[in-house]
């Protein structure tokens, strides 16, 4: 899904919006360099961990952008949890979380 303007034509729908990197980064606190890596599906280039998924997460809420969308090409590229419901629960990797085998 990347093209000459990385990946879903996210740098085209927030300009589209008026918005700049550097507005998204004042308002998010999210350094421009990994904006730019959201834009262009170069998600090796955020931070790690918890944070590439709330990076995601705010990007596409700032651009008024379904955030699952951009998470899906992320798990896809990075390799993470293959399914999820909307509430973020469900199966991971073919496994159900421990409480839903309890019934809990």
């Amino acid at each position: 899904m990347k093209d000459e303007n990385g990946i879903l034509g996210l740098s085209t729908i927030r300009e589209n919006r008026g918005l700049s990197l550097q507005q998204i980064a004042d308002a998010t606190k999210i350094s421009i360099r990994s904006l730019d890596a959201i834009e262009r599906g170069d998600f090796r280039k955020l931070p790690g961990g918890i944070y590439n998924t709330s990076y995601i997460r705010q990007y596409a809420h700032a651009i008024d952008y379904d955030a699952t969308v951009i998470l899906s090409v992320y798990y896809r590229e990075m390799g993470g949890p293959e399914t999820r419901s909307e509430n973020g629960k469900g199966s991971v990797a073919g496994f159900r979380p421990a409480s839903s085998s309890l019934g809990l």
